[in-house]
Order: structure tokens, then C-alpha cells, then sequence
């Protein structure tokens, strides 16, 4: 049966970056065989955005992380959940290769993004992008 659902754990220690990829990369290829996406540049959208949603809930907090990417009529929700309850606080981005682009960069590829308490403790930041 073909799902157009992901929830994959991410722990801290491993390689979870490297993970959520290859798991988004395999949903991505199922969602396109159910219906194209809208734009040519879509998969590697949605693949930037969860590999800077995933980097970003290792690099700052201090537990493990989750990943669910959901098929939505026209729309991939990506969520990921992190520990910490602190939302994102955008940095100024440097062009010395140290940062601070990231959120930006969420901001402007994503429609709608949400940020909420997620059950337990820390946060679930959600963003949906066009498919």
C-alpha cells in the first residue's frame, strides 16, 4: 500500500540529518508517483526545508527529534518536533559561511508556518509547502 504519510524518530546521536533526508527523499518519490508536483523545484524545497527544520532541532536542543511529512491536497505539511519550548529566533545571516540564512530561507519557500507546544514539552514547528 502506497502512504502519503511519514513519522520517523530522529535521535541525537547517528547521523539524523542524513536520515531525515533519505527518509523525505523516499516519501517525496511516493508522492510523485500519486500526483506530480506543482513546480518543477518543489522536492528540492521541501528537502532544504527539512534538512534546516532537522539541523536546527540538533544543533539547538537537547533531545531528540521527530519528522512527519503529510500529502495535503496541494501542499506538503513538514513537521518536525523538538525538545525545547524556545521558538526560532532568526540571527543576522553572514556571508562568511557561519549561518543565520536559514529561517529566512523556511520563511520564503513555505505558505504557512506554525509554531506550537507539543505534548510533553518543547515544540512542533510546521511548515506547508506547494506541491
Amino acid at each position: 500500500m502506497t502512504t502519503t504519510v511519514l513519522d520517523q524518530s530522529l535521535p541525537r546521536t547517528g547521523r539524523p540529518g542524513a536520515a531525515a533526508r533519505e527518509a523525505t527523499r523516499a516519501f517525496l518519490a511516493r508522492a510523485a508517483h500519486l500526483r506530480a508536483p506543482a513546480e518543477d523545484g518543489s522536492m528540492d524545497d521541501v528537502l532544504l526545508v527539512v534538512a534546516e527544520l532537522v539541523a536546527n532541532a540538533i544543533q539547538h536542543t537537547g533531545g531528540p527529534s521527530s519528522l512527519h511529512l503529510e500529502l495535503l491536497d496541494d501542499a506538503v505539511d513538514v513537521r518536525v518536533t523538538d525538545t525545547s519550548p524556545r521558538p526560532p529566533e532568526p540571527r543576522t545571516p553572514h556571508t562568511d559561511g557561519t549561518g543565520g540564512w536559514g529561517w529566512f530561507m523556511i520563511q520564503r519557500l513555505a505558505t504557512h508556518i506554525r509554531i506550537r507546544p507539543a505534548a510533553g514539552g518543547g515544540k512542533i514547528i510546521c511548515a506547508e509547502l506547494p506541491w
